[in-house]
Formats: structure tokens, C-alpha cells, sequence
């Protein structure tokens, strides 16, 4: 990754690389308890891909090459498109669930974020269940995903891509000015909604509910009620239903409090037809976690296959655990230095700290003076062991000593 990139002038981008690979690693866990599987997509996939499924992202944002027979090529803009297709390909129904993980690179080039093209994605991808328990299971995932960050103040916001839809698709827009209106709406700007339609002729009660769209956020009870007293039609009422299921099983799993329903939200990924939710937490200024349902988007691959899912934004995530690097910290480092006649014991040692995941270096004694310190140092000679931290020393006779010492030490960095 680019922030990540290696500078022999600044020795805290591998500290920082650590972090990102402990991260990396607590999100693998977590995933894998939940019953998900790796899988990887291609970096290089065709062009005629994106340009031929409807709702995924912007053509001029993709990163194009072509190859040595002239074929347009795009390095991997999107994880679930790929992925679904993928699925599709092999099966036109599902009668089992499928449950899949990533850790990738996705590449974009946004008017916004011109100086960093590749930013790594993770997140899943669950097929063939689209029941509001398997939607109230992957928004409990997110949740535990953020605990495990040791995250506090975190919330998701959910949403639903049907019903904001339904409402806006009433007023027949081009293009051009539907994609102003959701930029409108996605804003919360009330008085430009209200300008904008104006100078259109529509029915009362649907100008009062596309004007009451920003209006419906907060707690999950409270907004679906008043989400009912305005929805438009039968569909509307049912998609409500649909949320209201949802989020009786989300209180079941314990985590109603990191909830908030959001029904002005937008994701400028159109295929989302069902839920969609975001994740938010103090000090970063955009999601750190974007998702939803897309039970259609198989169908443009000649398939029906329902499924959900999620993608974290790893820059997002470290800028957010910012406060909380020391639960990412890796094992502490320990140099060992010794005498010649004590070798094969200061080997022994080494091996058998790294048996426990300790970082270890080992040198010959006339090197100890070549080497910056490391959290912790050993010297072995014929008549004494010893252990160093800071101002503070340790002898020991045996690893089981040591393996003491170095557990107090663990317990004060």
C-alpha cells in the first residue's frame, strides 16, 4: 500500500506495517468464527465486466491497461462483483449457503483521493439466504468485528436501497437530475429537496414522504414507525416489515446499541437492492465499513442467488484504532548476545523464544556494540545471564526463569 511504502528515513512505516498485519490478521480470526472461507479474485479482470453489469462503479474511475493481444483490462475496481460471478458461473440456484472471505486490493482513481489509486479491502460475502436472521447475522458480525478494534464509540447505520428507490423512482427523473436529487438526499438537505421538487407536478402524499426521507433517523423503533405512517404503498410497508424483523434479531444478538436506522441513506453502488449499512466511529470522517443486500445483482449473470455482505476500508481502520495501537502491538523484540563458549546455549534460548512468536536477533558478543537495542536484551557469558529492559536488569539460570522475566516485562510495555 502506498502509506505503507518502505522509507529508509523513517523507521515508523514498519512499525506501522506491523500494526496493519496484526489487523489484518484479528480480522481473519474473526471472519473464520463466523463460518466464512478465504477466496481471491484476479487483479487484472476484463473491462466488458463492469461495462456490462448495471450499479457498480464509475467507468472513468477504473484503472485500464491492456494487455500484449489488445485486450482492455482493469485492475480490480470491485471485490463482490468478481466474486459473484464467480458463483454464478458454477450455480443458477443455490441450495446450500456459501459463506466467503477477502483481504485484497481494490484500485480506483477518485476525483477525491487522486495520490492513492490501491487501498485494501476485507470483508465477506454470504450467499443463499436472503432471511432477515442472515441479515441480522452479518450486521452482528460487523458490530463484533469493531468490538474486537476496541472501538466504543462506533455505530451502524442501516438503511434500506428498496424503499428510498420505490419513493424517488415515483418521480420519473433523467438521470442527470436523479443523481442530483440523491446527492440531495444523501446531504440531509431539507430545503433543497423541498426547492427541487418545486416546479414538480406530484401527488401531495408523495411529495410530503420524499420530503420526510432525511427526517427518518434515529432509533430503530421510533423511525420505522414513522416510516410507515408515510410510506407510499403496500411494497414500501413490506420493506419496513422486512427492517423491523431485521432489527428484532440484531436485539437478540446484544448489539441494538450500536444500531441507528438511517433510511435517507445512499450507497453509489446501485446493485444494492435491500439493506444497506455504514459504519462510523469517532475521529474518522467517513465510513470505515460499507455494506448491503444484493439479492439481484446474480441475475445479471443469469442466476438468482441472494446474498449480503460487507467490506472494511483497512486505511479507515487504522486511522480509527489510532488510539488503541497497543492491542496491535507484536510480541516484543529480544537481541541475544553471547560468548563464544556459550553459543549453543544462546541458540537454544533463540529458538525456543521463537517457538513462543518472540521476534529474536542473535549475535556473537564483539558485535554488541553494531546493533540498536532491542526491547529486550540477553547477554549470555560463562558466569552470568542476564536480561535487559530499559534501566532495569534480570538474571536468570534457566528459560524458565527467563520465560518469568519475560512475561513481567510483557505485562509493564
Amino acid at each position: 500500500m502506498q502509506t505503507y511504502i518502505f522509507d529508509k528515513t523513517n523507521d515508523t512505516d514498519i512499525a506501522f506495517y506491523q500494526i496493519r498485519e496484526r489487523l489484518i490478521t484479528l480480522l481473519r480470526s474473526r471472519f473464520t468464527t463466523y463460518g466464512y472461507k478465504q477466496i481471491q479474485t484476479p487483479t487484472f479482470e476484463p473491462y466488458d465486466l463492469y461495462t456490462t453489469v448495471n450499479g457498480t462503479i464509475k467507468l472513468d474511475e477504473m484503472i485500464k491497461v491492456i494487455d500484449n493481444s489488445g485486450k482492455v483490462l482493469v485492475m480490480r475496481p470491485d471485490v463482490t462483483i468478481p466474486i459473484t460471478q464467480q458463483i454464478a458461473s458454477k450455480y443458477k440456484h443455490l441450495s446450500k449457503e456459501i459463506r466467503y472471505f477477502y483481504v485484497t486490493d481494490v484500485f480506483r482513481q477518485t476525483p477525491d483521493e487522486s495520490n492513492n489509486k490501491e487501498r485494501t479491502q476485507a470483508g465477506i460475502e454470504y450467499f443463499g439466504n436472503n432471511s432477515p436472521e442472515a441479515d441480522a447475522e452479518v450486521l452482528s458480525l460487523a458490530v463484533h468485528l469493531l468490538k474486537d478494534l476496541h472501538l466504543t464509540n462506533f455505530t451502524l447505520e442501516i438503511g434500506h436501497a428498496g424503499f428510498t428507490k420505490e419513493l424517488i423512482s415515483e418521480l420519473a427523473l433523467s438521470d442527470q437530475d436523479l443523481k442530483q436529487f440523491k446527492q440531495l438526499i444523501q446531504a440531509k438537505n431539507t430545503n433543497g429537496i423541498k426547492l427541487f421538487l418545486a416546479d414538480l407536478s406530484i401527488d401531495p402524499k408523495l411529495r410530503y414522504a420524499i420530503e420526510n426521507i432525511p427526517l427518518l433517523y434515529g432509533e430503530a423503533d421510533d423511525v420505522i414507525k414513522r416510516a410507515k405512517e408515510i410510506a407510499y404503498n403496500d411494497s414500501m410497508v413490506n420493506k419496513l416489515q422486512n427492517l423491523e424483523e431485521v432489527c428484532t434479531v440484531i436485539q437478540a444478538y446484544g448489539c441494538k446499541q450500536h444500531i441507528v436506522i438511517d433510511l435517507g441513506l445512499i450507497n453509489h453502488m446501485d446493485y444494492y437492492s435491500d439493506i444497506i449499512f455504514q459504519g462510523f466511529t469517532e475521529n474518522v470522517g467517513k465510513p470505515i465499513l460499507m455494506g448491503g443486500r444484493y439479492d439481484k445483482l446474480a441475475t445479471q449473470f443469469n442466476a438468482s442467488i441472494p446474498a449480503i455482505g460487507f467490506a472494511c476500508d483497512i486505511e479507515a481502520l487504522l486511522d480509527s484504532t489510532k488510539n488503541h495501537t497497543k492491542s496491535y502491538q507484536p510480541p516484543i523484540d529480544v537481541d541475544i548476545y553471547y560468548e563464544t563458549d556459550e553459543q549453543e546455549y544462546g541458540l537454544t534460548i533463540a529458538n525456543e523464544l521463537r517457538e513462543q512468536n518472540y521476534r529474536v536477533l542473535t549475535f556473537p558478543i564483539p558485535e554488541a556494540n553494531k546493533h540498536e537495542s532491542a526491547q529486550c536484551t540477553l547477554y549470555l557469558t560463562r558466569n552470568n545471564s542476564t536480561l535487559y529492559q530499559q534501566n532495569k536488569s534480570w538474571s536468570f539460570t534457566d528459560i524458565e526463569k527467563l520465560n518469568q522475566i519475560l512475561q513481567e516485562v510483557k505485562e509493564r510495555i
